[in-house]
């Protein structure tokens, strides 16, 4: 073995155990309880538990185009401080949009050599762009994105239900929808409850509904993204039981936060669709739960200060946690009785399954050696001055959290966040 890591708690898809994790040649070659002969070992300390690598498949990096809003060597900073060491980039706010092989290749060119962890890239679905699936699922993106409403830039518009079920029946890969009925949308107030009400549940449960129905008539693949509103757990438990192909995910944001606790002005938490009621946080994690929500990824979408600026109505949506979701989540999920196997499920073995890549996001032999060592009992106040990402603007700006990550490694070196070893994947693997 090139290094063994020697843990008293480790968290591997059989459970819980203390284990020795041999690595050799940056994979993960035995999960046993004593590895001899090792070049080196690391011996986690007696708080730490040894945690897969987390898979984030909801991040917007902005760059090439908008990278003073995010850039690839920031970013996957900030991921590999999360204990995140795979992100798949969405194909919007960076310029040009990834809605064409040739936009593909000049996001790869921004990403290629910079990047902290792996990186993987979605392409894009716009009005128009039908003869481009091909050619970009063939160049290795993970799957298309589209809009039902705004997507907040002109250059990514949003497809009608006619276009979508159109480009279910082209893509001949995973399609993921940001699930918000346009005709249910109105002008946002200025106030926290007036921007609430212009974006309701009913804008949710309507839009999954209709990407229910265009999976269900063409047999396609889809994918609920940033779940906020419990409403569209109904929806898509009776498309599972007819069979149709549907997954959902959520993000930390909408399991933290509350609407109750937001105060005009606060366009840190402006997020769509919108942080809701405390009642609906609770049938979110009911939901989680039970399995009608099937993974929990950041959502990470961040933009200068001055983008946040003014009120509900003209600020820019989107919270930027890529660097805290993992104790985001597990301070909330612990109290409700929630385990770390819980959370590696939602955050790390669920998103790689979602996406593809059956060897990252577990400690299990034939894997990446993507790990991180997790403090699950040490307590912090986040400090916006202390995160990764590109713009201090957060909603966490001194909230207290459980969990705290000491070390990352990609495939069995540490991410020191000063040597770039990060891969540029493929969709199937790499």
């Amino acid at each position: 073995m090139d290094l063994v890591l020697r843990a008293r708690r480790v968290i591997t898809p059989e459970g819980e155990v203390a284990a020795d994790v041999g690595v050799l040649d940056g994979r993960i070659a035995a999960v046993e309880p004593r590895i001899g002969g090792a070049a080196r070992v690391v011996e986690l300390a007696p708080d730490e538990v040894l945690l897969p690598g987390l898979v984030d498949s909801h991040v917007h990096v902005n760059d090439p185009g908008r990278d003073e809003w995010e850039g690839f060597e920031t970013a996957t900073r900030a991921a590999a401080a999360g204990g995140v060491t795979t992100i798949v980039d969405m194909p919007l706010n960076s310029l040009p949009p990834t809605t064409d092989v040739a936009a593909l290749e000049v996001k790869r060119a921004a990403a290629r050599g910079r990047a902290h962890v792996d990186v993987g890239f979605w392409g894009g679905i716009v009005p128009g762009n039908l003869a481009d699936l091909r050619p970009l699922r063939e160049a290795g993106v993970f799957g298309f994105k589209c809009f039902l409403v705004h997507s907040g830039v002109d250059e990514f518009p949003p497809v009608g239900p006619d276009q979508l079920r159109a480009a279910l029946a082209e893509a001949g890969a995973l399609v993921v929808v940001h699930a918000e009925d346009p005709h249910s949308v109105t002008e946002a107030g200025g106030s926290y409850a007036g921007f609430l009400a212009s974006r309701p549940h009913e804008a949710e449960s309507r839009a999954i509904a209709t990407v229910v129905d265009a999976a269900r008539e063409t047999g396609a693949r889809v994918h609920v993204l940033h779940l906020s509103s419990a409403r569209g757990l109904e929806v898509l438990r009776a498309a599972r039981r007819d069979g149709v192909a549907v997954t959902a995910e959520t993000c930390p944001h909408y399991l933290t936060f509350t609407a109750e606790e937001i105060a005009d002005g606060a366009t840190e938490f402006k997020c769509c669709p919108p942080i809701r009621e405390a009642r609906n946080r609770e049938l979110l994690w009911r939901g989680l739960a039970d399995g009608d929500v099937d993974v929990v990824v950041s959502d990470h979408s961040p933009c200068t200060p001055e983008l946040k600026a003014g009120d509900f109505a003209s600020a820019w949506g989107g919270i930027a946690s890529l660097q805290l979701g993992l104790p985001a989540v597990w301070t909330q999920a612990r109290r409700r009785g929630h385990a770390l196997t819980d959370v590696v499920r939602w955050m790390a073995s669920g998103p790689a399954d979602l996406v593809g890549l059956p060897h990252k996001g577990r400690i299990a032999p034939g894997a990446d050696a993507d790990l991180c060592a997790f403090a699950p009992d040490e307590a912090f106040v986040v400090d916006r001055a202390r995160l990764r990402h590109r713009n201090p603007v957060t909603p966490y700006h001194g909230r207290p959290l459980a969990g705290v990550v000491r070390r990352t490694w990609l495939r069995g070196h540490e991410v020191d966040g000063e040597r770039p070893r990060g891969r540029l994947l493929s969709g199937g693997g790499a």
